[in-house]
């Protein structure tokens, strides 16, 4: 698996938003229904939708916040083969972070709760993607 960093990106070729949140100091990682591992929240672009919209859609489904404030980090990449692409060709998403003010506690869809870390827990969904994009963020000194 490898992830590359791009300051800028094709905004048609973003097919994903993944979203390092946190409140109160803890990062807000979630836990899937299907799943017994945590990851952040994010997910695919709509048809339509602004990366933006997509990252606020996706943190407001997966951790039921309602009053948050999202700021871009940067575009980013994957290539090799993982559950959500098994073909394994390069596949660019956008990193944000977000601050959490409020959550409604509503989880919608495929979410079972939230749970909150100082750092990253030990069972992560993408263990070979998650990793790379809290460095990244830390290093541009934005957590």
């Amino acid at each position: 698996m490898q992830v590359q960093f791009y300051d800028t990106a094709e905004d048609t070729s973003l097919q994903f938003a993944v979203v390092i949140a946190t409140y109160r100091g803890k990062y807000v990682y979630c836990k899937h229904r299907s799943r017994a591992t945590f990851e952040l929240p994010g997910g695919h672009r709509e048809t339509g939708e602004r990366i933006e919209e997509t990252a606020a859609r996706e943190l407001r489904e997966e951790t039921g916040a309602d009053s948050f404030t999202l700021t871009p980090v940067c575009a980013y990449s994957v290539t090799g083969s993982n559950r959500i692409n098994p073909a394994g060709s390069e596949a660019f998403g956008m990193l944000f972070i977000a601050e959490i003010q409020h959550f409604s506690g509503a989880l919608l869809y495929e979410m079972e709760k939230i749970e909150l870390f100082s750092d990253l827990p030990q069972h992560l969904t993408y263990p070979d993607i998650q990793p790379y994009l809290l460095a990244k963020a830390k290093r541009r000194r934005i957590l």
